[in-house]
This record gives C-alpha cells, sequence and structure tokens, in this order.
C-alpha cells in the first residue's frame, strides 16, 4: 500500500531504524476508525519488513481512538453521508445486505487489521492518551504492551450498541484482567481510568501526557537492547504459555534454547 493510500485511510506509517510508528491520524474526529483503515492496518502490518523490533500505535491529538466512526452504521449513499460520501464507501452498515457468511469472511478481514500486532518478530507498544474506546481500546489490547497518559480512558462500549466486541480485543482482555472483570468491563461499558488500568493490569503504567511520548521511546530503547532471536523466542513462548501443559512448555522451552546456542556459537 502506498503512502497516499495509507493516508487516505487516515493512518501515517514512520519508519526509524528499528521501531515503526503507526499513528491513527485523523484527530478531527478523535481518529474514528473505519473499514478502510482495519484494511489499510493489515496492509502495513505486511509491509514490514524483519528489520522491525518495536510498533508503536498511537493517535494524533488528544485521543487514541474515539472507536467505530458512527458514521460507519449508515449506508453508503445515506444522510448524514459516510466520509467520501460516495455510494463506493464501505460501511459496517453494508454488511447487512451481505448472507451471513459474507458478513463473517468480512469481519475476518478487518480483524488481521489487530492480529499482525501480536507477530512475534516485535514487540507492539501502544501508547494511550485521552479516549480508547470500542475499536480504539480493541487496537490498544492487540499490542503487546500498553503505556498510558493519566488522562486516559478506556470503554468497551459495544454491548451498549447492542453489539459484541469483534475485532479480537475479548481474548487479551481475559488474559490481562481475568474473566470476571472483563466480563463486567465489556456488559456494563463503563469507563476505565489510567489509574485502574494500571492496577488491574490493563496497563504497565500511566504518566503525565506530556511525559508519554518520552517514557514510550525509553521502554523501547529497553526493549531492543537485547539481541532480536531473543526477544522473539521469548515472545513466542509466553503467547501460547497459558494454553500449554507444563510438559508441552517445557519442551518448547528446551527447543528455543537450542536455537538461541546455535545462533550465539
Amino acid at each position: 500500500m502506498t503512502p497516499d493510500a495509507i493516508a487516505a485511510a487516515g493512518l501515517r506509517l514512520d519508519l526509524t531504524d528499528v521501531v515503526a510508528t503507526v499513528t491513527l491520524d485523523r484527530p478531527e474526529v478523535r481518529n474514528a476508525q473505519t473499514p478502510a483503515m482495519w484494511r489499510a492496518l493489515a496492509a502495513v502490518g505486511e509491509s514490514l519488513g524483519d528489520e522491525i523490533r518495536i510498533v508503536v500505535v498511537r493517535g494524533a491529538g488528544r485521543s487514541f481512538s474515539a472507536g467505530l466512526d458512527r458514521r460507519m452504521l449508515v449506508p453508503a449513499g445515506s444522510t448524514p453521508a459516510p466520509e467520501g460520501s460516495g455510494a463506493d464507501v464501505e460501511t459496517v452498515a453494508g454488511l447487512l445486505a451481505r448472507s451471513d457468511e459474507e458478513i463473517s469472511a468480512t469481519i475476518g478481514d478487518y480483524q488481521r487489521g489487530f492480529t499482525w500486532l501480536r507477530d512475534p518478530r516485535f514487540v507492539s507498544i501502544a501508547a494511550v492518551q485521552g479516549h480508547a474506546i470500542g475499536a480504539g481500546f480493541q487496537l490498544a489490547l492487540s499490542c503487546d504492551l500498553r503505556v498510558v497518559a493519566d488522562d486516559a480512558q478506556f470503554c468497551m462500549k459495544e454491548s451498549a450498541l447492542g453489539l459484541v466486541p469483534d475485532l479480537t480485543g475479548t481474548k487479551p482482555l481475559v488474559e490481562s484482567v481475568g474473566y470476571a472483570r472483563a466480563l463486567e468491563i465489556c456488559v456494563t461499558a463503563r469507563m476505565v481510568g489510567a489509574a485502574e488500568a494500571v492496577q488491574i493490569g490493563l496497563a504497565l503504567t500511566a504518566v503525565p501526557s506530556g511525559e508519554l511520548d518520552a517514557t514510550v521511546a525509553d521502554l523501547a530503547a529497553a526493549l531492543t537492547a537485547p539481541l532480536p532471536g531473543a526477544v522473539f523466542e521469548t515472545k513466542a513462548l509466553l503467547q501460547g504459555a497459558a494454553q500449554r501443559d507444563l510438559e508441552e512448555q517445557r519442551r518448547l522451552e528446551r527447543e528455543a534454547q537450542v536455537r538461541r546456542f546455535r545462533e550465539l556459537s
């Protein structure tokens, strides 16, 4: 995907040495998300080379992301019209005209805009300031780590709209805070502030807004200090540890260590 196409979808990609920064760049609508943005996110993930060790996801302006652009719930050509106003604009409302199988497959395409952030090749960090609502919350959850400004507010808004979180946020939410707290957060659609996010395990740390970028940069530097292979293997081991029994995990640890010995020798 070209830089112009990425920009048209409301994103910006900056590559600096081993760090890729993906910025949701629609500050005028608090970085509200669209299907075009989700497809562009997937394309960005596919475009990154093996030299990238850190991916930072952030929002332009004062909010990380206000979630789904509500205009995407209006069929193209209706009033108020989705951004672009053309009948060819892809909207969430447009899914309703399709079969169940087609709807499911399309949501699967959207989900790829989120799942690439879990790739073991790099560590992903969400730098969250202001609101992270619905799809914005799920995008932050897709990252390995979350560093938040002290004004951050998380909310899983889908239940208030009669929907469920479907952009891969449910699994990392349960892994972060446990089933009971995840259920309460999702079903009540309440706000979770920065201090609580740290307390319950959603975020690593909360810092003043003016210190967010520097804190993320320091974390990125610390994460790139070890050899790339050690980080890759460790992330892969930890990602599936909760679902494996001890014997399987022991085996995978041994195999990973053999690979490390061979690379270092």
